[in-house]
């Protein structure tokens, strides 16, 4: 049977973009369809307009180190308005990129909802494409707890357009979401504090990096409540919104919001059309090549509940656009050692094993940490201190793990994923000369386990 397309991509986000693009320069006959914004969360309410925010709190830090350095400074002033005005101009010049990669890769572009009618067909506003292959990559959606008054808080989608910077903000969560925004809203001035229902956030994370980061965030002043989670939201007269919490005391302030999960978004998606599947938590079933319980659907990205992250759904688009038209160059995702940051203030970043899953793996373990305050800091009053941590198998040698909390973790942390990567031992890491002086070379000069 011919169809109208070879493959036919739902959803224009990292994943579903890289998909379509390849398959599109593969020789296969491509269409996209999207009904919001192109690039998907990432681009536009996720990851870059989130750096930017992150980019524009630590100004703060720097002119407070400033005066150590000599220089003199008159008081400043932050404009929130000027901020989001310059971060929508920059996600509009990135949304006119994405659909430039897309047309210039000869793929056709549909903008408006689609809805999958059949195993082979999808309809878009109301015309109807056959496919031999459709893609969902229709990526997820924050969610927010059912409680009363769960309307009058906000999450991640709005919190990139709020007209003005409020002045109180509760942030409810313990991930990574939760505690970068609470670092975002406290560094541009925003009285902040952290809720979080369990003992101690970033749940999956080293412990060693939980705990460091926990102590580094309470010095600079962020209220950080654990064990405490909201029962009911209230709008207060004079415009305030008050939160009863469910061990009965009360909060007041100008903003809640809320990081506390994503969910798939299947909303009008047309499942029940096909033989599509979902799993218990209510993400696509996918095998081990991204493919549905229905023989001609695919599914990538976080509709998938996998790793939820913008490089692996690149990789993952990159695998389908392979296995489908250019199965010679097929490989699969190895989501071992993948690298990955929090922007938090300071930042983490971590690639391998944390010391809780290498120990759980069976791992006899040697564990190298340091704690050190940054040379950056040494002519100021601020004692913020650097957490690195290498997490090494004791039998062989082989390094397990690098987590690190500190400036520059991200950048930092990406040259090491490459050594985990290529296996690398601990010795190896010990001959490799430092570049100094650097924060990074404390990653070669540990010599001394720990513990």
């Amino acid at each position: 049977m011919a169809y109208d397309f070879d493959l036919f991509v739902i959803g224009a986000g990292s994943g579903g973009v890289r998909a379509a693009r390849f398959a599109a320069g593969f020789g296969a006959k491509v269409a996209v369809a999207e009904s919001r914004y192109l690039g998907g969360t990432c681009v536009n309410v996720g990851c870059v307009p989130k750096k930017l925010l992150v980019y524009g709190a630590h100004v703060a830090d720097e002119l407070e180190q400033a005066a150590g350095f000599g220089w003199t400074l008159e008081e400043g002033h932050f404009d929130w308005g000027t901020l989001i005005a310059n971060k929508n101009r920059e996600i509009e010049r990135l949304n006119g990129i994405y659909r430039n990669l897309l047309v210039n890769s000869g793929v056709t572009l549909l903008q408006g909802h689609a809805r999958i009618t059949g195993a082979h067909e999808v309809e878009v506003e109301g015309q109807r494409y056959s496919a031999g292959h459709i893609l969902i990559a229709t990526g997820g959606w924050p969610q927010v707890p059912d409680i009363p008054g769960k309307e009058l808080a906000i999450t991640s989608n709005e919190a990139f357009y709020l007209k003005e910077l409020p002045r109180r903000v509760l942030v409810v969560g313990g991930g990574y979401i939760a505690v970068e925004f609470a670092g975002i809203f406290q560094g541009l001035g925003a009285d902040t504090t952290l809720l979080y229902r369990g003992d101690l956030f970033l749940r999956g994370f080293d412990g060693s990096v939980r705990t460091h980061l926990k102590e580094e965030l309470q010095k600079r002043g962020l209220d950080l409540q654990f064990n405490a989670d909201i029962q009911r939201i209230d709008q207060q007269a004079e415009g305030s919104l008050k939160a009863t919490l469910k061990d009965g005391r009360e909060l007041v302030a100008d903003c809640v919001f809320y990081a506390t999960g994503r969910r798939p978004m299947l909303d009008n998606l047309g499942l029940e059309n096909t033989g599509v599947e979902l799993d218990d938590r209510g993400f696509i079933r996918v095998d081990d090549q991204y493919q549905t319980t229905e023989p001609s659907i695919i599914a990538i990205g976080d509709v998938i509940g996998r790793v939820q992250l913008t490089p692996v759904a690149l990789a993952e688009g990159m695998a389908v656009a392979r296995r489908l038209f250019k199965p010679e160059q097929y490989r699969p995702v190895d989501y071992q050692n993948i690298p990955t940051a929090v922007f938090s203030q300071p930042p983490i970043g971590t690639v391998g094993l944390t010391e809780e899953q290498a120990l759980e793996a069976g791992h006899k373990v040697q564990i190298f940490e340091s704690r050190f305050r940054a040379m950056k800091l040494t002519l100021t009053d601020i004692q913020e201190k650097t957490l690195m941590k290498l997490v090494v198998d004791a039998e062989t040698d082989k390094v397990l793990g690098c987590h690190m909390v500190g400036p520059d973790a991200g950048e930092i942390i990406q040259g090491l994923g490459v050594a985990l990567k290529a296996g690398a031992t601990k010795q190896q890491f010990d001959e490799t000369i430092g570049v100094h002086p650097t924060a990074a070379e404390e990653f070669v000069t540990m010599r001394t386990a720990t513990r």
